[in-house]
């Protein structure tokens, strides 16, 4: 018997009212009408956008059972949504949007072994009153592999990243650090690791946490006395997913701390995920023993991606918005949007808006005004060596002159002027920035930056330096 599209919707039905309340059944799955039937995947118009986020949300483990017993385990759904608010008339539109597929991520339980004569311990997330400590993962589960577009500038991250997913704590990856520039998908790389890994592995713990949180959270538990705890509570996951780990640069109690629970937990077979914007032999101000701990593992880098890598990652966005786009104008986007990925969806985001809210089509002249914003306000990420080689060049010296202890006043100025722009160009701090250019400590840059503004003013000269450098730097 050939499978059609209402066969296979009226077996979903009658399995479905099975299970639901009557009224349930009428208010949300008879105004419901299948489509097509191609392979695996069946389409079904849905009445509104409502009704879709309606069904993923409450119904989404039933409809999967039932399309999964007529279809077998690589079933999908996709919805045809009718949309009021149509983008450039006012005749309703259909849009396609697939399915998430997946349910909320459940809050993990963690057996805490107390004596009952002690304390509790704390969790830093939430004050347990229980020894049945819970612990959220703060993972998104619509960061995952699935809409994770692969092409040559992140296939060795995405593969380790899958590797460590199939075997947590099993692999060599251990650590598996994940780094690249702004807005290349580290994060959305590492919460894809954790969720899929949650999939897979139910009873793991994983937990997601910026090195920001962490740091906050070590300084809670030294005020309140409570340092022990803070350790044992991260010795206790199974899985470990720090982000921007490069920002505990010149935080030496929690680099201490740190290097404990990463010792503890590799020690024990356990994961440890890590993500930076620079590779280990770049970072500053972080100690050997930790530096040394993360080439353990595999250093993963993500890179800007290609033109073809640009076109698949911006068909994807359009698909999941079920937005429909011509490929000049897909094509125009790819080419012209280079740095990375967040900046892609972006565009697509504010051409989705544009045509939305002033009832405008899809248009190529749509598309550069967009564009040419986007580009024109992207500021280029500098670091400090950066900043160093191009002053040194500047004044016609090697980066080890400016930063030696020499007092001669060329020589000064010029390193003055680099502490100053360091200041101005990134988010180092000051004791980082002085320790970087020549040792120095962070009263040396104030008093530089200070120095600078007074011969801005009073030096037609140096005023010349600064503006000639301004332009080098920031162009």
């Amino acid at each position: 018997m050939t499978l059609s599209s209402e066969s296979v919707w009226n077996e979903c039905l009658i399995f479905i009212k099975d299970n639901i309340k009557p009224q349930a059944y009428k208010t949300w799955f008879e105004p419901i009408k299948p489509v097509k039937l191609s392979g695996e995947s069946l389409t079904i118009q849905v009445p509104s956008k409502f009704f879709y986020e309606w069904l993923e949300e409450h119904y989404i483990k039933l409809l999967r059972v039932a399309l999964v017993r007529q279809l077998g385990s690589d079933a999908k759904l996709i919805y045809d949504v009718k949309m009021e608010n149509n983008y450039s008339s006012n005749r309703p539109q259909i849009v396609k949007i697939p399915s998430s597929n997946r349910n909320p991520l459940k809050p993990q339980n963690v057996t805490v072994s107390l004596d009952s004569g002690k304390r509790e311990l704390r969790n830093p997330f939430v004050i347990p009153g229980l020894q049945k400590v819970k612990i959220e993962s703060q993972l998104n589960p619509n960061y995952n592999f699935a809409n994770f577009v692969e092409g040559d500038s992140n296939r060795l991250a995405r593969s380790a990243g899958m590797a460590v997913a199939n075997k947590p704590g099993g692999t060599s990856f251990n650590p598996l650090l994940i780094y690249g520039g702004v807005g290349l998908g580290k994060t959305h790389l590492s919460h894809a690791i954790g969720v899929d890994i949650k999939d897979k592995y139910p009873d793991k713990t994983v937990l997601y946490i910026s090195s920001e949180k962490f740091t906050q959270q070590f300084i809670d538990s030294v005020k309140s006395n409570t340092r022990n705890d803070f350790i044992h509570f991260y010795q206790m996951i199974d899985v470990l997913i720090i982000d921007d780990v490069q920002f505990l640069s010149g935080k030496a109690g929690t680099q201490d701390v740190f290097f404990h629970i990463f010792n503890h937990l590799h020690q024990n077979g356990k994961q440890v995920i890590l993500t930076s914007d620079k590779a280990p032999v770049d970072m500053q101000d972080i100690e050997q023993r930790l530096l040394s701990r993360f080439k353990w593992g595999l250093s993963a880098e993500l890179q800007a991606p290609d033109y073809e890598t640009r076109i698949s990652i911006l068909q994807n966005k359009l698909f999941r918005d079920g937005v429909e786009m011509p490929e000049d104008i897909v094509g125009y986007i790819a080419k012209n949007i280079k740095s990375n990925v967040r900046e892609l969806e972006g565009v697509i985001i504010s051409m989705i808006a544009q045509a939305s809210f002033n009832r405008r089509e899809f248009s190529l002249e749509l598309a550069k005004q967009i564009v040419d914003k986007f580009v024109k306000n992207t500021k280029k990420e500098v670091s400090i060596d950066y900043i160093q080689k191009e002053v040194s060049k500047y004044f016609d010296m090697d980066v080890a002159t400016l930063q030696s202890k020499t007092r001669k006043r060329h020589i000064v100025q010029a390193r003055q002027l680099a502490m100053f722009f360091a200041k101005r160009l990134t988010k180092t701090s000051l004791a980082s920035i002085g320790n970087q250019i020549g040792q120095r400590d962070h009263a040396t840059v104030l008093h530089a930056c200070k120095t600078v503004d007074n011969l801005t003013e009073t030096d037609k000269q140096f005023r010349k330096y600064v503006d000639d450098l301004t332009k080098k730097l920031t162009f």
